[in-house]
């Protein structure tokens, strides 16, 4: 089954303490469809400039990803600049362009309103009901967020959290929008708010699944050295709801399974800057990964 995917689409300068990229294809549509094309069809909706190297729409198109969705408007693609400090945990901001993204409306071709998986990358609450109200019937959808839009959009949030059917944020986000500090009372809170998933992500902690048959812990696979985290949090759930696509029986099931398989993605993310790394991957190189953290967990 086919996964449709919508959010930013950009060019980040990603600097660390040891290297700098300048003009990296990013923004979290990307990085998610690149991660859930391993495991099913790909529909992206996004908005570029007329800037956008020609090689990233190649690079799309090499991994299937449909973009008929993606819209070309004059003017300048969404720019990020960031700097990592040394333990890759923080890092600041530098330079954020909109350009043509600051008047982004999603429009959905009609073939991409039968979409059966739906996920609402990180971009504003308003617009990702927009995209709701243009979806028929989808079996799930997922949708991502961050602390600006607690800050700025919280009402919209609020409403939206009504129309999905899980919601992935970080620790630190689950506290802010709850404001209770332990992950499992925050979860449970954000149920009542209307998700019957929520999703935890915690870094290089893994990640924690709240659903009605439980709690279910999926950890990080351990890196030897992080080169870029940046996209790691969008791969997870973009691999996520690609490989939840691409399964059949039991949703909960699947959706434990795809954490690991997320996980996995998200690892490969961190290695490289930007995605150099993760779209030179292959779907055994995933799946020996994942094999290899199922060792791990066994006891």
């Amino acid at each position: 089954m086919s996964v449709l995917i919508v959010g930013s689409t950009a060019l980040d300068s990603i600097k660390t303490p040891y290297r700098e990229n300048r003009r990296l294809l990013g923004g979290s549509a990307s990085h998610a469809a690149v991660a859930a094309s391993f495991f099913a069809p790909v529909k992206l909706v996004g908005i570029v400039g007329d800037d956008f190297p020609k090689r990233y729409v190649r690079l799309y198109r090499r991994h299937g990803i449909d973009l008929e969705g993606l819209q070309v408007a004059r003017g300048k693609t969404f720019h990020w600049a960031g700097e990592y400090e040394i333990n890759m945990n923080n890092r600041r901001t530098l330079a954020t362009e909109l350009g043509v993204f600051e008047t982004f409306t999603p429009i959905l071709p009609e073939a991409y309103r039968q979409a059966p998986f739906v996920l609402l990358a990180n971009i504003a609450p308003a617009l990702q009901h927009h995209v709701l109200n243009q979806v028929r019937r989808p079996r799930f959808v997922v949708a991502d967020t961050m602390d600006l839009w607690l800050n700025i959009a919280l009402n919209d949030l609020l409403k939206l959290l009504r129309r999905i059917d899980a919601l992935v944020l970080n620790e630190s986000e689950a506290r802010q929008l709850t404001k209770e500090d332990s992950t499992i009372t925050a979860a449970k809170k954000i149920h009542r708010l209307g998700p019957k998933y929520v999703i935890v992500k915690k870094g290089e902690h893994g990640a924690l699944l709240s659903a009605p048959g439980g709690t279910f812990i999926s950890p990080a696979y351990p890196l030897k050295r992080v080169v870029d985290p940046t996209g790691a949090g969008d791969s997870f759930v973009g691999g996520l709801i690609g490989h939840l696509a691409a399964s059949k029986g039991s949703l909960e099931t699947n959706l434990k399974q795809g954490m690991i398989y997320g996980s996995v993605v998200a690892s490969f993310c961190c290695e490289g800057f930007g995605l150099t790394r993760t779209t030179r991957l292959t779907r055994d190189a995933i799946k020996k990964r994942v094999l290899q953290l199922k060792r791990m967990l066994r006891y």
